[in-house]
């Protein structure tokens, strides 16, 4: 991985969609306050989402827009060797295997989006 995608970038990118997904506007003329899940597709809540329900496609959404799961490290044995696996190995698991609830690292993350779809 170069550092275009690397553990800090995929933290500020985590961190910007946060503070976005928080953003408000103020409707012209109505005086109605705006937020995210007024506005978004959210396919498994259609009737009233959550922020967390909308449809955001990002590479995030690998590690449910999750910060601690971002960050996890674990000890991984395969037959004699012995290594760990981090966000790196998720992400190359879930780019093959994108609609997996499980991969097959010792992180056990899921790879479906936070709002729950793939």
């Amino acid at each position: 991985f170069s550092a275009v995608l690397s553990a800090e970038v995929l933290q500020a990118l985590l961190e910007l969609q946060q503070r976005l997904a928080a953003a408000t506007a103020q409707a012209p003329g109505t005086g109605r306050t705006v937020r995210l899940q007024d506005v978004c597709y959210a396919p498994l809540s259609p009737d009233s989402p959550a922020a967390a329900d909308c449809c955001v496609n990002s590479v995030t959404q690998y590690f449910q827009n999750n910060g601690s799961r971002l960050a996890m490290v674990a000890t991984q044995t395969s037959g004699k060797v012995t290594g760990t696996v981090d966000w790196r190995d998720h992400l190359i698991y879930c780019a093959n295997s994108p609609l997996s609830f499980q991969d097959i690292t010792a992180l056990e993350l899921s790879c479906m989006a936070e709002y729950g779809g793939p």
